[in-house]
């Protein structure tokens, strides 16, 4: 049985941004969305302002991390640090209860 962990991606993007990483914003949507969908990725946020992507992982290892952000697009515009971390909460926003009354 394997163990799942969460980890958190902090990103830092280039002080200029081209054309080309403005082009494959759609891209990484896609990607991200992919993840989400699977439970591998729990979070993300991009700010543009502030030049910061940050996205937290449930895997088995930090290679797996590192595994799953050659698939997004956008990695190879940043520099990546890989935090392991040690607790992890999050407010469940759950759908209202159907009343059959």
């Amino acid at each position: 049985m394997h163990q799942e962990y969460q980890f958190m991606v902090d990103f830092t993007l280039p002080n200029e941004l081209t054309e080309e990483f403005f082009e494959l914003l759609s891209y990484q949507d896609c990607v991200v969305n992919k993840y989400l969908a699977q439970g591998k990725l729990v979070n993300y946020a991009i700010s543009l302002d502030n030049a910061k992507m940050w996205a937290i992982f449930s895997a088995n290892s930090e290679l797996e991390v590192l595994e799953m952000l050659h698939d997004f697009p956008l990695t190879r515009f940043t520099q990546v640090e890989v935090s392991l971390l040690t607790s992890y909460s999050t407010l469940s926003v759950a759908a209202p209860n159907f009343s059959l009354n």
